[in-house]
Formats: structure tokens, C-alpha cells, sequence
């Protein structure tokens, strides 16, 4: 190659790695700005709220929680007893006991009396075969209704739950998490605070658990994750729940809703089909094609987001389980975003085909690679003696500031929002996470999705995975 065409070669890689960092800045500069002033608005607008006027009413809409179980043995008394303990009337616990091989249904069996009983079903919903249901004898477990199924994945599992449920909305949550007593109540107040524009689907901020205490099923002591790669995965949870989504909430462009806490309209979720068993990214997946749904029809819609923390889960606490997760992550965003190609920069979507989805196409899916080759970039061109320096160490040091920056402000607004973490310690340590997560954690959720990516677009074979729960902690 003629050396002055390889010059413009570097000098063009160059302005494509300068352009995409400041548009990187400018766009998380936007995004802190717009999460602040929608979460100022929210908290000004919820302090008038008493919500347990909702909890009272007779009118309050039927919910159903849906909570898939795989091999959850070791936790699942304790997270079904947190489920039944909300503070709402009318609402149901739905467990779905996706063909486990070790104890979990039999555990439920003798914790909540539980016999089998009759029930329609309906022949033509495509779902793996449903081997019984199960309720309580006890009255004080009346809300509790165990389904035992062949395993099919959690989509299937969720897709079950769907069908056999009948109340109005369906909350699908991972089994392991622990919800706020009050967390249905917050749920139904979004879904009709709106009067202009149906509320299709709620979302809300996951918080992570690990280390913390809890007694018969409540969440008692709230404390900072013991294990390093929990500390990394609480900080980057809330840069990107309390910031990252927050912000897409306040232009309703948001296009994913936790698999771990996410709540939708039956009657739209049907219409849709429910979850798509073939993807691992369900729930990224249902919300892109929700919404198509509505837009296609010209229905004025919207989805809702709860940053109040609701909802606490386990976090990995192995390098393992973490890129297994991520890897599955990786698979699901590309997944998704192939599905559904044809919304990239389309205007026929509004914000969702000009910015959603370019953001997600660039920014979740082609980061990770482009930060992945350059790095063995940089390896050869510092060897080949056509590495600038200078704008290297410029632009690096620059990233590194930005990143750290964003991180603190993140912590800082999360105590001031919420002040879940009361000791000077706690912050500190979270802060120096902050300061050395570029180098520590962040290469390895690189390395996860690039791994993700290499599966699918070489299409080596891979599911969904499985998680090793370590458990809660017990006072």
C-alpha cells in the first residue's frame, strides 16, 4: 500500500474515533441532564401521591405476578413469601416451575400446603406441556398459585403465566428477586396516571442485593455488597437505571424493561404474542415489538418507568456467571436488533427509529467491538511505529476523566435521590470502584460481549444458561 494513502487511512481512523467519542460525550452529557430534570419532576409529582388510597380502593385493577423457576431450590421459600407479602388486594402470585430438577416445587409443596387442582387450559397457546397446578390449602397462601411445567426456558415460562392468567396486567419478574412491600402500588399508579395515552408496559430501577439481610422475605438491612465484581455491577446498575433509562423515559423513547422487574397490559402483551422463545434477550425484545404493535396502528401509548428502588436481586458474584450473563446479554441485543433492522433510522417510528435504535445499534452493540479491536490497534500501530501518540494519550486520558466524572455524579445523585448507602465508607468504596473499573471490570464486560457476538454471528450453539444463586442473607 502507497504510504500516503495509508497516512489517510490512519488520519481517517482518527477523525472516526474523535467523532464517535464526542458524540459518545455529548449524548451522556444529554442523557444525565435529562434523567436529573425527569427525576426532579418525578419526585416533585409523587410527593403529593397517598398511595394507599390505591391499596383501599375496591376498584384497584387485578394484577398477576409471574415468576419463572429453574432450579431455584435453595431460595425460593423465602422469594415466594416476599411475593405474597406485598401491600395490594387484589393481585396473584403465579410460580412457574419451568421443569426443575432439584427441590423447588417440592419445597413450595410442603412451605405452602400445596395440592393440585383442576384447571383449563387452552390447547391451541404454544407453550410446553403443563404437568398440574397447584394452590394452597391454607387461606393465608390463597394468592399463591403453582404451575409445574416441562422446561421449556424462561420465555416459555412467562409465556404460560400469560395465557393462564386473567386478570388485567401481568407483572414478569426473576423468582430471586425481592420487591418493596409497596412496589404494586407504585406499579398501578403508573399505568393510570396517564389519561391521553395507554399505559402499556412499566419498568423500574433494579437494585442489587447482595450482602444485605433480609427476614421472612423483606428486605430488613440494606448494605454494600461484600464481593468486589457485586460492587462493580451496583455501580454500573445505577448509571445506568438511574441515568441511562431515566433519560430514554423522559422523551418515552425507552426500549428495554428488565427481565428482573417489568409489568404490561395482558390484553396488548396477547396481541403481540408474548415472549419470543427463540432469543435470549426476551425482554428486550417484547417491548421493541409492543411497541411496533401501537405505532403500526396509530394507538397513543406510552411506557412508564418507576426509578424508586422496588426491586432487589442477586447479582454473580464469579467472573463465570458474570460473562455467561453478559455473553447472554450480548446475543439478545443482537438478536433484537437484526429482528427488527428495518426500524433503523426510519422515521415511520419517531424517536424510536432516529434515536433509540441507532443508539442501541452503536452505542450497546457496536462499542464493545469497536473498543475491542482498537485496542489490538493501537498493539500494532505502536509496533509499526504509526501510533500518535499524542492524540492517544489525549483522547484516552480524556475518556477515562468523562467516565469517572459520570460514574461519580451517578453515585452522588443516587444519595441525594435516595440515600441508600448512609455510610461515608460505602460511598468511598464505590467511588474508587468508579476510579478503577475501566481497567478492571469493564475489559471483562468487553471481552463478555464479544464472545456473545462471536456465538451468534458464527452461530456456535448456546442457550440461555444457567445461573448459580448463592442466596440471600438471613438475620
Amino acid at each position: 500500500m502507497d504510504s500516503s494513502l495509508f497516512n489517510i487511512l490512519i488520519e481517517y481512523l482518527n477523525i472516526v474515533f474523535l467523532v464517535f467519542t464526542v458524540v459518545l460525550f455529548t449524548m451522556f452529557s444529554i442523557m444525565g441532564y435529562l434523567s436529573t430534570r425527569n427525576s426532579i419532576h418525578y419526585r416533585r409529582k409523587n410527593s403529593f401521591v397517598d398511595l394507599s388510597k390505591i391499596m383501599a380502593s375496591p376498584l384497584a385493577p387485578s394484577i398477576t405476578i409471574i415468576a419463572p423457576a429453574h432450579n431455584e431450590g435453595l431460595t425460593i421459600v423465602e422469594n415466594v413469601r416476599s411475593l405474597l407479602s406485598l401491600q395490594y388486594v387484589n393481585y396473584e402470585v403465579m410460580v412457574v416451575n419451568d421443569g426443575s430438577q432439584d427441590d423447588t416445587l417440592q419445597n413450595m409443596i410442603d412451605a405452602y400446603d400445596l395440592e393440585k387442582v383442576e384447571w383449563i387450559i387452552d390447547p391451541e397457546w404454544n407453550t410446553k406441556p403443563i404437568r398440574g397446578v397447584y394452590k394452597s390449602k391454607e387461606r393465608s397462601f390463597s394468592k399463591l398459585i403453582v404451575i409445574d411445567k416441562e422446561n421449556g426456558g424462561k420465555s416459555d415460562a412467562l409465556n404460560t403465566g400469560i395465557q393462564l392468567s386473567a386478570n388485567k396486567y401481568v407483572g414478569c419478574i426473576d423468582v430471586d428477586c425481592l420487591l418493596r412491600p409497596d412496589a404494586l402500588l407504585h406499579v398501578v399508579k403508573s399505568f393510570y396516571q396517564r389519561t391521553q395515552k395507554r399505559v402499556i408496559a412499566v419498568g423500574g430501577v433494579i437494585r442489587v442485593a447482595n450482602s444485605s439481610k433480609i427476614s421472612g422475605g423483606t428486605l430488613e438491612e440494606i448494605r454494600l455488597p461484600k464481593n468486589w465484581l457485586a460492587r462493580f455491577q451496583l455501580l454500573e446498575y445505577t448509571r445506568s437505571f438511574l441515568l441511562g433509562r431515566m433519560a430514554w423515559d423522559s422523551i418515552d423513547s425507552l426500549l428495554i424493561i428488565s427481565g428482573a422487574f417489568g409489568f404490561f397490559d395482558r390484553e396488548i402483551a396477547l396481541e403481540v404474542g408474548g415472549y419470543d422463545t427463540k432469543t435470549v434477550g426476551e425482554d428486550m425484545e417484547i417491548v421493541f415489538r409492543m411497541r411496533r404493535h401501537m405505532h403500526e396502528r396509530q394507538l397513543p401509548y406510552t411506557i412508564e418507568y418507576i426509578p424508586d428502588p422496588l426491586c432487589w436481586t442477586e447479582v454473580p458474584e464469579s467472573t463465570k456467571n458474570l460473562v455467561n450473563q453478559r455473553d447472554r446479554w450480548a446475543r439478545g441485543n443482537l438478536e433484537t436488533l437484526f429482528t427488527h433492522k428495518d426500524m433503523f433510522f426510519n422515521p415511520k417510528f419517531g424517536r424510536l427509529g432516529i434515536l433509540s435504535y441507532p443508539y442501541w445499534f452503536f452505542y450497546e452493540w457496536l462499542a464493545p467491538i469497536l473498543e475491542f479491536t482498537g485496542f489490538f490497534s493501537i498493539i500494532i500501530f505502536y509496533y509499526m511505529g504509526i501510533l500518535n501518540l499524542d492524540f492517544f494519550l489525549a483522547i484516552t486520558i480524556t475518556v477515562y476523566t468523562f467516565s469517572i466524572m459520570f460514574s461519580f455524579y451517578a453515585i452522588l445523585w443516587d444519595v441525594y435521590s435516595y440515600n441508600q448507602y448512609t455510610k461515608t465508607k460505602d460511598i468511598l468504596i464505590l467511588m474508587f470502584c468508579a476510579i478503577i473499573e475501566p481497567f478492571t471490570f469493564h475489559p471483562l464486560v468487553v471481552w463478555s460481549a464479544i464472545r456473545g457476538n462471536y456465538k451468534k454471528l458464527f452461530r456456535v450453539k448456546s442457550g440461555w444458561g444457567s445461573q448459580v444463586r448463592k442466596g440471600f442473607a438471613k438475620i
